[in-house]
């Protein structure tokens, strides 16, 4: 029978290793500009490093294209027993036996081949160097989507704590207004239903933060996986919906805006490079109708029998002009052109579309910047509101039912407080990201 000594070891033992069977993730604290920043650090989100991947396949291209430019070596051995039918070579005079062999031939040597002059082989290292430049460029343009949506996922969750908090003072105010009208109720100066409305209220007040609290809890969730880490990490928000929050370099001009996001919008840069990539190819293939220039060489040793082997070696050059393909290079080449052409109608759009983004971010700031004087404004009129119908209330001059509907008014004036500020912050980071700025955001 086991005894009690040995069971209470046993029990302290699966306490002490449960933690470590379950270990969470370290808690981070994180600021706006340190999540930000993670896009491109060495923790970078898995988008961002996978866009760095394309950049070094694009790269591997390269050195594909321009193997067609240098020297190939192989090395080569043979050996075989054959016999041969002169007759069947030509050979059917007297005296030619009608069977040779079998005799034994080896072979060894090293052949080379070098490219001399292929003018579609160096438009093709070209076309694939632009590549190189529109998966960089398409790369940049992924650090800055991520940087938007780190730092929208970032607002999001500081809205929700905000919500939170202000979940938290509307139930702590409407504890406070029980604790209120059960005074009153006491001194015979209230009915007993201001005591049951003012329950009421805190029991909404109390299902409201348990939503808020579940809303900060996902949004918590969506910031870690656009951040790359752990969902089960706590995240702890250091930075709150103000005014700061959100900056970035942008010009504050209009046109200044929209002249460096031309220059700066990695999409636009990439979309560029996908057109003279396209129109590079175009040219390549273009160039196959030119004559290509190649030299081939081998030396080796050949024989009957490796002791008998003597050294033997070839050297041509050789000058190829195609002819006709069966216009297969013209079906090629006109593909190649209508892809730049496609790639030059997208361009155009996304110029259009650089402006248009511009002006839609600049046209939010300045409504949320209206909107947020308009509800700050609001918010300090509820307030006053909530503190004199209080005083009603205490005074015995009015029944709760006006507590309560200034209180309304006050949750409904702080969500449109948290909303005016949340939406200049997506405003401010929406202008980030139309000039190409997003990764600067702080």
């Amino acid at each position: 029978m086991v005894s009690r000594t040995t069971r209470v070891f046993a029990v302290a033992c699966v306490a002490a290793l449960s933690p470590l069977g379950a270990q969470q993730p370290a808690a981070v604290r994180l600021s706006f500009a340190d999540a930000v920043a993670r896009v491109t650090s060495h923790n970078a989100p898995p988008a961002v490093e996978l866009a760095g991947f394309r950049t070094d396949e694009a790269r591997s291209r390269v050195r594909q294209a321009r193997s067609g430019l240098l020297p190939t070596i192989s090395l080569a051995g043979s050996w075989s027993n054959r016999t041969l039918n002169p007759k069947a070579l030509g050979f059917s005079f007297p005296g030619v036996p009608n069977l040779i062999g079998p005799f034994d031939v080896v072979d060894g040597r090293v052949q080379l081949q070098q490219t001399l002059l292929d003018f579609s082989n160096l438009k093709r290292v070209s076309a694939a160097k632009s590549q190189v430049t529109a998966a960089a460029a398409e790369g940049s343009a992924t650090v800055e989507l991520s940087a938007q949506n780190v730092a929208l996922a970032y607002a999001r969750a500081t809205r929700a704590q905000a919500v939170v908090r202000a979940r938290q003072a509307d139930s702590a105010l409407a504890a406070e207004l029980v604790k209120l009208a059960v005074a009153q109720e006491q001194a015979g100066v209230s009915a007993s239903i201001d005591v049951t409305r003012s329950r009421v209220q805190l029991s909404e007040s109390a299902g409201r933060l348990i939503l808020a609290e579940s809303q900060l809890a996902r949004a918590r969730i969506d910031l870690a996986r656009a951040l790359g880490l752990d969902v089960a990490t706590p995240i702890e928000l250091t930075d709150t919906l103000t005014a700061e929050l959100g900056t970035a370099a942008v010009p504050p001009d209009r046109d200044a805006a929209v002249a460096q996001a031309i220059a700066a919008r990695p999409d636009l840069a990439a979309e560029l490079a996908r057109g003279n990539a396209a129109r590079t190819g175009a040219s390549a293939i273009s160039a196959e109708r030119l004559p290509r220039l190649g030299l081939a060489a081998d030396y080796g040793l050949s024989g009957n029998q490796v002791s008998d082997a003597i050294s033997t070696r070839g050297l041509s050059v050789q000058v190829t002009l195609p002819v006709l393909d069966g216009w297969h290079r013209e079906g090629r080449l006109a593909e190649q052109r209508a892809l730049a052409q496609e790639s030059e109608v997208r361009a155009s759009d996304l110029r259009q579309q650089v402006a248009a983004d511009v002006d839609a971010a600049l046209l939010d700031l300045r409504s949320a910047g209206a909107q947020q004087m308009i509800s700050g404004e609001r918010l300090r009129l509820a307030a006053e509101e909530v503190s004199q119908a209080r005083q009603r209330f205490q005074a015995g001059v009015a029944g709760n039912i006006e507590v309560i509907d200034a209180q309304e008014s006050l949750v409904r004036a702080r969500e449109a407080d948290i909303d005016s500020r949340f939406a200049a912050l997506v405003a401010r980071i929406s202008l980030a990201r139309s000039v190409g700025t997003a990764h600067t955001l702080h």
